[in-house]
């Protein structure tokens, strides 16, 4: 079992014989000696290590994901076909596609759990986690049914050669099966996230891809299964990191789900709640993955330099996406706690402190575009008339994460208060702004007007959330005011 730090008040379920519907930290209790983290309601403890507590872990997991496509390209690549590396690349972008579908299933774990436990509500805390859990394998199961129109349709859609297309198809009939263990990472690691157990995430991400990368080695290398033993690799990989995470959060937990448990599953209201968030986010996560697919499909009309161009810069807006992260989903567990617990204070010191580390990390990424771009783009590609055209959109991607951050830091505000039917308001208001831009913009200005549209969205989603924060600060009701 992997080691991880104790769930401080959410710990007393298991030694409990019988438990209240919320709880009062005893005093005098210590902190949770791994994160070094006060109760999320509290007033206590250093603000910046808080952050840094949960926000460091979670970056550095997300250091792992492209160091795992980076050794399924590298093994692929000493096969002697180049049609080995289109068949993993194809089948890797169907499923980041089709399982980012579901990724209301962390999200909203995540914002559930993180207010069960600064309200310190441990039965809800259990039902935070079992609910999605059912969702997780009832979706996972769904799509092991639909996998012949699901793969029919997907390798329509990318419309890759015969060639790829067959290799594609291979990676796609072993890993389909991955699919509720995936799911099921999703729901672990937003619960786990949602308690505060950053560390305990991180070293389940890092057993994740620790255990894929060795697979790759020797299915594909050792055993010659080629592209199928990189899917191999990762269908063991999720469905031994799902059992492994089940069995953390159970032990944390105390004991078994029991009769009670399961009634809770069914009360009306937190089910509706469940509904409503998840669709919430699920349609707000659709029209952020066709706001990109538009700006790619724009960018491929512009000529396929140009296209070739976009695709390099848009790598440094997955650098943003995975450094502003960490900060994001920190003040999605520390506001979402404090919403919880109703302390309007501490979720208003959340927001303000990730908001400034956020800013400083968004500085040291632009002047790190600024000095140090043409060196990266040549990282990405040897031919000069690609590093060209992305050279001359470069300033572009500096501007990014200034602008973007603020976007960034909202989600993670209202994610962990759950007021997801804003994020979804939100997002429809500023794809309709990105949508008249490049309407507007991209003739006029060609591909400086596509990224001035996607600079103008980026901006669109931080106004719109920005425009409904003030009632949400409002209604995290200060019960300690006044209170040290």
């Amino acid at each position: 079992m992997i080691p991880g730090p104790a769930l401080s008040a959410t710990r007393l379920p298991g030694t409990m014989t019988e438990e209240p519907e919320r709880q009062s930290p005893k005093k005098g209790a210590s902190a949770d000696t791994d994160t070094a983290l006060a109760r999320p309601g509290d007033q206590s403890g250093n603000w910046h290590r808080r952050v840094w507590a949960l926000a460091a872990p979670i970056m550095l997991a997300n250091l792992t994901t492209p160091l795992l496509g980076a050794v399924d390209t590298a093994v692929v690549g000493h096969l002697p076909d180049p049609r080995f590396i289109g068949g993993v690349a194809v089948g890797s972008l169907i499923f980041s596609f089709l399982f980012w579908g579901f990724g209301f299933l962390r999200m909203g774990t995540t914002g559930f759990t993180a207010q069960a436990f600064g309200a310190g509500n441990t039965a809800e805390l259990r039902a935070a986690l079992l609910r999605p859990l059912v969702l997780a394998g009832g979706f996972g199961l769904l799509i092991i049914l639909l996998q012949v129109p699901v793969r029919s349709f997907a390798l329509w859609a990318v419309d890759a050669s015969p060639a790829v297309s067959g290799e594609a198809a291979a990676y796609f009939d072993v890993r389909i099966w991955s699919a509720p263990a995936a799911l099921t990472n999703f729901t672990v690691l937003g619960w786990l996230l949602g308690v505060q157990r950053a560390r305990t995430a991180l070293l389940l991400q890092i057993v994740l891809n620790g255990i894929n990368i060795v697979l790759d080695l020797v299915f594909v290398l050792g055993f010659g299964w080629g592209v199928a033993g990189v899917a191999w690799a990762t269908l063991v990989a999720e469905v031994t990191a799902a059992l492994l995470g089940i069995g953390i959060v159970l032990h944390s937990l105390g004991r078994l789900p029991d009769r009670e448990d399961l009634k809770r599953l069914l009360e009306r209201g937190p089910l509706i709640a469940l509904f409503k968030v998840n669709t919430d986010i699920f349609l707000r996560t659709i029209m952020l993955l066709l706001a990109f697919g538009v700006f790619t499909s724009q960018g491929a009309g512009l000529g396929d330099l140009t296209l070739a161009g976009n695709a390099v810069l848009l790598q440094f807006q997955t650098v943003i996406a995975h450094g502003l992260d960490g900060l994001a989903h920190a003040v999605e567990i520390l506001a979402g706690g404090a919403y919880g617990a109703k302390n309007r204070r501490t979720f208003r010191q959340a927001v303000m402190i990730c908001g400034l580390w956020s800013l400083a990390a968004a500085v040291l990424l632009s002047l790190i575009f600024a000095a140090l771009g043409p060196l990266i783009i040549a990282l990405f590609t040897d031919i000069v008339a690609v590093r060209e055209a992305a050279g001359s959109y470069l300033w572009w991607v500096v501007l990014s994460p200034l602008v973007s951050v603020w976007s960034y830091l909202l989600d993670g505000v209202f994610i962990g208060a759950t007021r997801t039917a804003a994020m979804r308001n939100a997002m429809v208001l500023s794809l309709g702004c990105f949508l008249a831009a490049t309407w507007i913009l991209t003739p006029m200005l060609g591909n400086h007007g596509l990224w001035l549209s996607f600079t103008i969205f980026m901006i669109a989603r931080a106004i719109t959330l920005g425009l409904y924060y003030p009632a949400l600060e409002r209604s995290a009701t200060d019960e300690t005011a006044g209170k040290v």
